[in-house]
């Protein structure tokens, strides 16, 4: 019988800079150090990432994947850093299988390497780089129902000691981060925080009522403005569908000046 498998929604930052001792990450790396020590220490990792979005979902499957460094501007460091964990054939294959199954055509994907989504938050959590990891597309129609559903198909998925991370960033409007910050712009990014951790922590409401809520998320107050485009919130969305519940834990921090979160189930 397989073990249920942990899963955590985080808010992996601007780029390379948790890395880089930036002083407004200094909550998010501290934030997901104490994650980690509450986690058992898992077989393998899923990593949903903003940064890939693809037609079909897709998953890597090559043995060894290189790094991509898919930022810009940042000292020459940045450009540098390892983290050399393994692939996990297996585990891609199986994930393929189960989403074939209930009618989710997807792809994998032997040459992609793993982009920063997976390699900032992991070199944080697991710095030995001792577990094998696998990536997972978003779809590129940016769908909530749809990613609610791919997590729903992953269900029961036969591996131990698993732990799929959704790697995106509870607040995401790039403009916001480097203006200065007005009235406006405070409240509307707690209301949207608020609504957030409503909505995934309350035990109150039915999971129908909660599953509507992230589907419709452009209703909750502050939405566009905390999320201009959805990809940082998505992989939110297939966390809820494998979880299929309130989350366990959540954290509330903040990462460059923004109200932010991250959940556990």
């Amino acid at each position: 019988m397989s073990s249920k498998p942990q899963i955590l929604f985080l808010s992996h930052g601007g780029g390379p800079m948790p890395l880089l001792g930036d002083a407004g990450h200094t909550e998010m790396v501290d934030c997901l150090k104490s994650i980690t020590s509450l986690l058992r220490k898992p077989s393998a990792i899923v990593v949903v990432s903003a940064h890939w979005e693809e037609k079909l979902p897709t998953i890597t499957a090559g043995e060894s994947p290189s790094l991509i460094y898919d930022y810009y501007g940042f000292p020459e460091e940045s450009y540098s850093i390892t983290y050399p964990c393994k692939g996990e054939a297996l585990l891609a294959n199986k994930i393929h299988e189960k989403l074939e199954r209930v009618g989710i055509a997807c792809n994998l994907d032997k040459q992609r390497g793993f982009d920063h989504g997976l390699f900032i938050p992991l070199k944080i959590m697991y710095p030995d780089a001792d577990i094998p990891c696998i990536q997972l597309s978003l779809l590129n129609n940016l769908s909530p129902a749809e990613h609610i559903s791919i997590g729903q198909a992953l269900q029961g998925l036969d591996y131990e000691d698993l732990l799929l991370i959704g790697s995106g960033f509870s607040f995401h409007n790039m403009k916001a981060f480097f203006a200065p910050e007005t009235t406006e712009s405070k409240d509307l990014n707690e209301a949207f925080e608020s609504w957030l951790l409503d909505t995934c922590s309350n035990t109150n409401i039915s999971e129908e009522e909660r599953k509507q809520r992230l589907c419709e998320w452009v209703k909750a107050p502050g939405a566009r403005f905390c999320h201009p485009r959805e990809e940082h919130l998505l992989p939110l969305h297939v966390c809820y569908g494998l979880a299929g519940g309130a989350c366990a834990e959540s954290f509330e921090l903040k990462i460059l000046n923004m109200k932010s979160s991250m959940y556990l189930w």
